[in-house]
């Protein structure tokens, strides 16, 4: 019964593309995890933000996530597991980016900076 339940939860790891696949068609809500200079710098288009330091102070969830399964993603891949691990144990679905947003801009995906402009990763 525990197998089934985690299975149900679906994949503890997505790659960049499966993660913008997922964010695009609506079945999950892209969630960023790092501090807000590195957000400001270069993140994922339609992502949202909430800091990792935020959510471990007990900070809630946009209330574009809430109720929605969430990717967490940060800058290489350690952060957004620690917020998956928490946001499912609070009962919620969710799953994280293996390479962060370094991988997401390796992939070719887009990253939205400034004004609009290029982002960067930093």
């Amino acid at each position: 019964m525990f197998f089934d339940l985690f299975r149900s939860r679906g994949p503890r790891r997505l790659t960049p593309v499966q993660a913008h696949r997922r964010a695009a068609d609506g079945r999950a809500v892209l969630l960023d995890v790092r501090e807000t200079a590195e957000w400001e710098a270069g993140h994922a288009p339609d992502a949202l933000h909430l800091p990792l330091s935020r959510l471990t102070a007990g900070a809630p969830l946009p209330s574009a996530a809430q109720g929605t399964p969430v990717v967490a993603i940060c800058r290489s891949g350690k952060r957004s597991q620690q917020a998956a691990e928490i946001l499912a144990g609070l009962g919620i679905e969710a799953t994280d980016v293996t390479g962060g947003m370094t991988a997401w801009a390796s992939a070719g995906l887009p990253v939205a900076g400034p004004d609009g402009n290029d982002g960067v990763i930093a």
